[in-house]
């Protein structure tokens, strides 16, 4: 049997069109996943392509690892195709033919944010700009100049006459030369440089257009300028190329995302089928109609109305709520009753949001209620400065011109090396490499105090170095936590320091388990898994907890149960200053994703008023709203305490008693004596349990505390939110 037979018609067609090229429009939920895998084992399977010459470009690894499995279950060789991200894809190719650019070679760090941060900085600091809207604008430019695959001078030029252009072609030139001294690349130079590569190197480009005969692009909406340069490139040989897109998703236009890929790629490649995937396997009936009514407002798609043999479903539900905290209240209450009456699990919903100022208030009533929640978007793992800092002796061995890494780690534990001697330092450089001032530090004339401290660095450095070679990964990695007495640096009896020492040893966990599911993998390997890792990877299907999130955070995931908060003017679709057309309609997109992560029920939400910048601010709803079809009951005022309907329970949950207090208005709250939760104070959280608080410095300025619950670790509380019971007073 073949395999197309598993696809309904509007799949079938576009799998069977093999040469060529060809785009597919397909709506949320009407399975572009199960085309493009389904297409690769046909390709492979019945039309005999070997699968080392078919490519698959994914925005997201943990889409890139779906997609694979499921090729492998279909196929045997299908562990042989190639799917990665395009800036995965982009490393590869750069890690085997980047020594063709003077000044680098294969070792070359991959800069985050974080650290084009730190770069940026020092630039900013030696040229005197101060300003914060500049340096934005700055930032903005340089991303830009990458994203559009411009040249950065004709790029400058063509800026407005009010800009700096000068500034910024300044910096920009300052930041390049920086990153070549150090041999390191960011995530947009991955790109450009891997453009250059196929454009300007024959050899390169005939080899992987050679290897990478059959090329497939999901999400192709999100390709930016220079992405959708390279995969033309890449196809322009054998021109098999197939895309799948929906320009009604098309939301990261902030990033460089350009919605005229779409509309461009019959120009591009004249002779393109096309094709529309309009069947939605995910939603209700009622869900798609709330979309559908939403995205039709857009003036620049592809006409597609979804539609679904799915049942009608239950009704969306739209709550205006009196204040913020009485719609957190809902969303919680609402959460609470499906899952202890409906038989749903935590995990089943999605709290969204445009913004992600609206979740505090949520985020302390689902404390309230003993509601286990993530908030997708926050301070990752790998980017908290414990960890950065184990990282950056990592980099430092792979790289040696990797400066950022050096200026990370050479106080790192505090070894008397300041400001003062890193400056000289970098006076010695001169630009140039900061490890070798160190390594030579008996040449330069330094003081011997400075000498000393130097000498003990570069002993540690060169045994690790030497280590590297012979070690495997984790055992390497606590061999440098050892050596660098890392550990020893805490303060363990120090709350803070405690989580930080954890967060290290976790560390050493993460390293021993990417060891075990990647054999032979390297170091250099290993810190590429980690710095191309996006916040959707972390989402786990195992884990039971509400999700609250973007919206931009959630695209590609799907939830039985999804809340969209704060549809107010302003929030959703946000103010920007003016009102383009273009912005309007990317912000409606954004209003149909959130819609269409919902399968079963969908809810959403408004507030009359808000707390915003220290005061309450009465709010329009979204015109979005009114375009999905709900109509705002004027003459009659919707709260909290106004019809939860059937959801609603009769009686609340022991444990959050202390709801009701929320209800209260902010006034009250701020009467209420908290005199008594000092330091040494012990108290009960119906989550937490038994705390001591153990830091009340903050308890005058803004009501909270820091509490040691032991084993739950140490928190920092709102007072004015948690529900906290002082059981034992000091001394008594």
């Amino acid at each position: 049997m073949s395999i197309v037979n598993n696809l309904n018609e509007e799949q079938r067609l576009p799998v069977l069109q093999t040469e060529g090229a060809v785009l597919v429009t397909a709506g949320a939920g009407s399975g572009k996943t199960r085309l493009l895998t389904h297409r690769i084992a046909y390709l492979i399977q019945e039309q005999g392509v070997a699968p080392y010459n078919i490519l698959a470009i994914t925005f997201t690894n943990k889409a890139a690892r779906e997609m694979k499995e499921r090729v492998e279950r279909m196929v045997p060789c299908g562990s042989q195709i190639w799917v990665s991200t395009f800036h995965s894809l982009c490393v590869t190719i750069l890690r085997r033919f980047i020594d063709k650019f003077a000044g680098y070679n294969k070792n070359f760090t991959i800069y985050s944010d974080i650290e084009k941060g730190r770069v940026l900085k020092d630039i900013y600091k030696d040229l005197c700009i101060d300003d914060e809207d500049t340096r934005k604008s700055i930032e903005y430019h340089l991303a830009n100049i990458k994203n559009t695959n411009s040249n950065a001078e004709v790029y400058v030029q063509n800026l407005a006459p009010y800009i700096n252009k000068d500034e910024i072609l300044q910096v920009c030139n300052k930041y390049q030369q920086t990153l070549k001294a150090n041999n390191a690349l960011d995530f947009d130079d991955l790109l450009v440089f891997t453009y250059k590569l196929l454009k300007d190197y024959a050899d390169v480009r005939e080899y992987y257009q050679d290897k990478f005969r059959y090329i497939h692009v999901d999400e192709f909406q999100d390709t930016n300028t220079i992405q959708y340069d390279i995969v033309c490139l890449l196809a322009g040989k054998w021109g098999n190329i197939l895309v799948v897109g929906d320009e009604d998703q098309c939301i990261y236009g902030w990033r460089g995302a350009n919605i005229q890929n779409i509309m461009d790629f019959k120009r591009d490649f004249p002779n393109a089928k096309v094709f529309k995937l309009q069947q939605n396997y995910r939603s209700t009936k009622r869900i798609l109609d709330v979309a559908n009514k939403v995205i039709d407002n857009n003036s620049q798609r592809l006409k597609k109305t979804l539609w679904t043999e799915n049942e009608e479903g239950t009704d969306v539900r739209y709550f205006v709520a009196g204040s913020d905290r009485d719609e957190a209240e809902f969303v919680t209450r609402t959460i609470y009753n499906l899952v202890s009456k409906e038989g749903y699990k935590y995990s089943d919903f999605a709290v969204l949001m445009r913004l992600t100022s609206p979740s505090r208030v949520v985020e302390q009533a689902m404390l309230n209620y003993n509601i286990p929640y993530k908030m997708l978007g926050g301070f990752r793992f790998f980017e908290r400065t414990e960890i950065k800092n184990v990282i950056g002796y990592l980099r430092a061995i792979v790289n040696p011109r990797d400066n950022d890494s050096i200026l990370r780690i050479i106080n790192y534990p505090k070894r008397g090396i300041g400001d003062t001697s890193i400056e000289q330092i970098k006076k010695f450089a001169n630009g140039g490499s900061l490890l070798n001032v160190i390594l030579n530090y008996n040449q330069l004339g330094l003081t011997p105090a400075l000498a000393k401290k130097l000498a003990s660095f570069a002993e540690l450095y060169l045994d690790l170095r030497e280590k590297s070679e012979t070690m495997g990964l984790t055992e390497f990695a606590e061999y440098v936590i050892k050596q660098a007495q890392i550990e020893e640096s805490f303060d363990q009896t120090d709350d803070e320091d405690y989580n930080r020492l954890q967060n290290v040893r976790e560390f050493v966990s993460a390293v021993k388990e990417f060891e075990e599911n990647n054999a032979g993998a390297t170091l250099q390997e290993y810190l590429e898994s980690i710095t191309l890792v996006s916040d959707i990877d972390s989402v786990g299907e195992d884990d039971d907890y509400c999700l609250l999130s973007t919206i931009h955070a959630v695209k590609g995931l799907e939830f039985r149960c999804v809340f969209v908060i704060a549809l107010e003017e302003g929030l959703f679709p946000i103010n920007k200053g003016g009102e383009r057309p273009s912005d309007i309609e990317e912000e409606r997109r954004l209003a149909y994703v959130a819609v269409t992560r919902a399968e079963e029920r969908l809810f959403l939400t408004r507030s009359r008023q808000r707390f915003m910048y220290k005061e309450f601010k009465y709010q329009d709803a979204s015109r979005f709203l009114k375009e999905m079809g709900f109509e705002e009951e004027r003459n009659r005022r919707i709260t909290a305490n106004a019809n939860f309907d059937n959801l609603a329970p009769s009686k609340k949950p022991d444990t959050t008693k202390s709801i009701q207090n929320l209800l209260n208005s902010r006034l009250n709250e701020q009467k209420k004596d908290f005199s008594g939760f000092t330091k040494g104070v012990q108290v009960m959280h119906p989550k937490f349990g038994v705390g001591e608080i153990t830091d009340d410095s903050c308890l005058q300025k803004n009501k909270t505390v820091t509490i040691n619950f032991g084993g739950m670790g140490s928190k920092t509380l709102s007072l004015e939110y948690a529900p906290l019971q002082i059981l034992k007073r000091k001394g008594e």
